[in-house]
């Protein structure tokens, strides 16, 4: 398929990537936070002419471990996504639908690829908790919970904005954040492929197997 060109706008450590509140309608959750530096635009993913570093994140797994996120998925393709078990749509439909097309790779590429799910709740985000909503969705996936600071230093690394939770009027607990799926390369451990929340489970087919040599889709 061709690619669309896109003109790159000033970088500025940070795609133009929006917050979104799960199962909220407002509408200032859809403003962008930030512009983005853009080589071009395939059909689902949007490629980075200046990819972002891979977050200097080291906080817990669901086994209650240390994890280093560089050290630990260095050299390897990573899909690294900031969001919630809590989430009533958004979330769970992300890390499903990169569940499905994972299956679809011959298992030695299942096995090279990680897929990080940090929580922007961690508060409720417990390693055990976290774990458990994990395995429903792909028991392979990687889990990583902490401080919220922390946590919020490292999505900021890759241009996604997080907002502490907070209480509703009726109780429930929203967490604001980027909906985006960052996708690094193997080769060179750059964040370089933006994915919306909108990608489907075939587009996401079609790109892990470039995605896990380290190629533009």
């Amino acid at each position: 398929m061709p690619k669309k060109t896109v003109l790159a706008a000033a970088f500025v450590a940070a795609a133009a990537l929006t917050l979104s509140a799960c199962g909220s309608s407002d509408d200032s959750a859809k403003k962008p936070i930030a512009d983005v530096s853009v080589e071009a635009k395939t059909k689902a993913a949007t490629v980075l002419d200046q990819p972002f570093t891979k977050p200097n994140l080291v906080l817990t797994d669901t086994h209650g471990k240390k994890y280093d996120l560089r050290e630990q998925t260095k050299g390897k393709p990573t899909l690294i996504y900031f969001g919630y078990t809590n989430c009533p749509d958004v979330c769970p439909l992300v890390m499903s639908n990169i569940a499905i097309a994972k299956k679809s790779l011959p298992k030695a590429d299942q096995e090279k690829l990680q897929v990080v799910f940090v929580t922007t709740d961690p508060e409720r985000d417990t390693p055990s908790s976290l774990g458990s909503w994990l395995k429903a969705q792909d028991a392979s996936f990687i889990g990583l919970t902490g401080d919220f600071p922390t946590i919020q230093a490292g999505a900021r690394q890759i241009g996604i904005g997080i907002d502490a939770p907070k209480k509703e009027k009726d109780g429930t607990v929203v967490s604001m954040h980027g909906s985006q799926v960052i996708a690094f390369s193997p080769k060179t451990d750059k964040g370089y492929l933006v994915y919306s929340e909108d990608t489907s489970p075939d587009d996401y087919t079609k790109d892990l197997p470039k995605i896990v040599k380290g190629e533009n889709p």
